[in-house]
Order: structure tokens, then sequence, then C-alpha cells
């Protein structure tokens, strides 16, 4: 047992687990990890308590957390989360994207669902102590990494609900992971939800809240049951404007070469702010397109592909990174977005961005935090 950085005037213990995996037990999962089923050695975790704050940070065993059955989160659902990776790059360092921003955007989170704002240098100290231990889960295959799942929870015992918790546990833990979707990278086919919406104007769309994800498996399902890959969701109030896919911000591409224009749905309260849809805005006025923040209706959707005026649909998260959109079926039809294949916008946006995140390209932006 032994100590590692001190952030917040808090210093992490660390608990190394008395059970890590062998360089060969670790290869052999790294081999094909798929996404999010294997776990590193380690997780951190630090409490908070009404009155006393922050408290106990610490490095331990990855492993079962113990709770009360009355426990709030379990009732009431306050859990919120985040999702960024860490990458292995060509001189093999390791190094986050921009986790700074999921730092700020999990403290508008907690700020919504009514939990205590954990000091970005907590998050940022936690994302280094358990890569700076767990280094070796960093994977070396193409289009491979880490995914860092930091997360926080109520833990009051009580079935009171007047009142948020008064007490909280944040967890981090991490999963190596190969692409998102299997089969690399293709086109997807997506179902327009006219049944179910994600998220409605003053409620939660904009946090990374669990319940929204809850919320969102019957139409998941539903969109799967049409032959879909993902299901696109619709404003909650007339069911016309395009708002996300599934948990991804979506992009519309018109026109081609040098005169292509992008467009994305514009932040409303109800779309999550998605740090690479953030990143992409940065990025495409600096490859010398425009790009705009607007509104896009289904008809509009419709006649701009079936008259070839939009000409690539893709959309962006963290763990799929860049994902083409070929076909679009809704329960009035179903219609093709150019050829149906990747097109090169897309391309072109994506290989920019895991090159940045891979360190294959120079970073001007300051996004790329190296560990150790």
């Amino acid at each position: 047992m032994d100590s590692s950085t001190t952030t917040s005037g808090l210093t992490f213990d660390i608990r190394l687990s008395s059970q890590r995996k062998t360089p060969q037990e670790r290869a052999e999962l790294l081999d094909s990890p798929g996404f999010g089923t294997v776990f590193t050695d380690h997780m951190v975790t630090i409490r908070y308590a009404e009155g006393k704050g922050w408290y106990d940070p610490r490095l331990e065993a990855y492993g079962p957390i113990t709770l009360d059955p009355a426990t709030a989160a379990l009732h009431y659902a306050q859990e919120i989360f985040e999702g960024l990776k860490a990458y292995r790059h060509p001189d093999g360092s390791v190094a986050t994207f921009r986790p700074d921003a999921n730092a700020a955007r999990f403290n508008r989170s907690a700020r919504r669902m009514a939990m205590p704002e954990l000091p970005e240098d907590l998050f940022l100290g936690a994302i280094s102590t358990l890569l700076e231990h767990d280094s070796e889960w960093v994977p070396t295959q193409e289009n491979s990494s880490l995914y860092l799942r930091p997360f926080m929870f109520a833990t009051d015992v009580g079935l009171g609900v007047n009142n948020p918790s008064r007490s909280y546990l944040f967890v981090l833990i991490a999963s190596p992971s190969g692409a998102y979707f299997s089969g690399g990278v293709r086109p997807v086919t997506v179902w327009l939800s006219e049944d179910y919406t994600r998220a409605a104007p003053g409620g939660t769309g904009e946090a990374k809240f669990a319940g929204n994800y809850a919320a969102s498996f019957l139409a998941q399902a539903q969109a799967v049951e049409q032959g879909c890959d993902q299901v696109v969701w619709l404003d909650a109030v007339e069911h016309r404007w395009v708002e996300e896919m599934g948990g991804m911000n979506l992009f519309f591409v018109f026109g081609s070469g040098d005169s292509a224009r992008v467009l994305t749905p514009a932040l409303t309260g109800t779309l999550l702010p998605g740090i690479t849809r953030d990143s992409l805005l940065k990025l495409i006025p600096e490859l010398g397109f425009q790009v705009e923040e607007g509104r896009l209706s289904i008809d509009q959707w419709r006649s701009a592909a079936e008259s070839g005026e939009l000409t690539e649909v893709f959309a962006c998260g963290t763990a799929a990174v860049i994902t083409p959109v070929g076909h679009v079926k809704s329960s009035h039809g179903e219609y093709a977005i150019g050829d149906g294949s990747p097109g090169p916008m897309t391309m072109l946006l994506r290989d920019e961005l895991v090159a940045l995140q891979y360190g294959t390209r120079a970073d001007t932006h300051g996004w790329v935090h190296r560990i150790g």
C-alpha cells in the first residue's frame, strides 16, 4: 500500500490487487476483447458525504460493490456516467483525448441530477491513477483502445423521495475494447422512431443520465425488429425534427467536393452535447468546409436524399467514433443515402479524428493528454 497523486487536497490511496492477471492471461483477453465485457485489474473509488465533501479516494482491486437493498440509486435512479478512451501511441505511450471536456460534462450532468460536482482535478486524477497502474491493458491492435467509464450514484439508504441523496460514490472502471460495431466501418440502417421519444424540453436529455438509456431500449428493440441497426430520435413536441441516433450525434453532408457543407442538429436541451460532436465542429472548418448547427425535419431529410442534395449522413460518439448511415427506414417507407456506402467526407473526418486520438497527427488544440 502506498500513495499516488494528490488532488484537491486529497491523496489517492493505492491498494494493489493481489489477483492481477498474468501477462499471458492479459494477452489472451486483449486478443479479442469485444466491447465492455473485459475489465482491468483495478478501479478507482471516491466517496462523498454532505457536510464533509469528497473523501477517501483510492485505487483498489476491480470487484463487486456491496449495496443495501434500500440504496437510493436503486429506487430513484440518481446515476450519471461518462465515456472516454485511452489510446496507445506509436512511441508506446498512453494518452487520453479531451478528458477535461468529459470532466466538465460530468459536472453538468451532476447539476441537472441534483448531485454534487466532482472537482475536475479529482476526475482527471482518478484517470491518471488508474492508467498509471493498468497501462498494460491499453491495447496495441489497430482500432482498439481502453474504454474508461467514470460513474457516480446516490448511496443514501432509505425510501424517502422528498430530497436528493446526501451521499454518493464515484467509481472509475476500464475495459479494453475493439471496434464498437462488428465488421469495422460499415454503413448502418436506421429506424425513425415515431412512437417513442428520448427526451422532452426541460427534461434530462442533455445529461448523461442512466435513465435516458433505459428509456431507449424499447425503441432500439423496435428498430431491430424492423431490420435496422439503430434508432433515430425525433423531437418530443412535433415528432418531426431529427435529434440523435441512439446515443450518438448526427451529421448531414450536403453537396460534394470543395463545396460540401455539413449540418448537425443544434443543442436544444434535449440532445447530449457530444465531445466528438464538438471536436468535429472545430475540425471541419480547419479542413476548409462549412459547418453549421441547425434543424432538419424528417421530410427534409428524405427529400434531400432523394434529390441527391444530401450526399452523406454519419453519427459520432466516443465508443464508435464515426459511423456512416447508409439507409433510412420508417413506417412511411425507406430510402438510401447516396449509393449507401461510406462517403468521402465521413471517411476524411474519421481518419482525421482517429489520427489525432492515436497520436499520428499533430495536436494543435491541446486535446491529447499524455499519461506519465
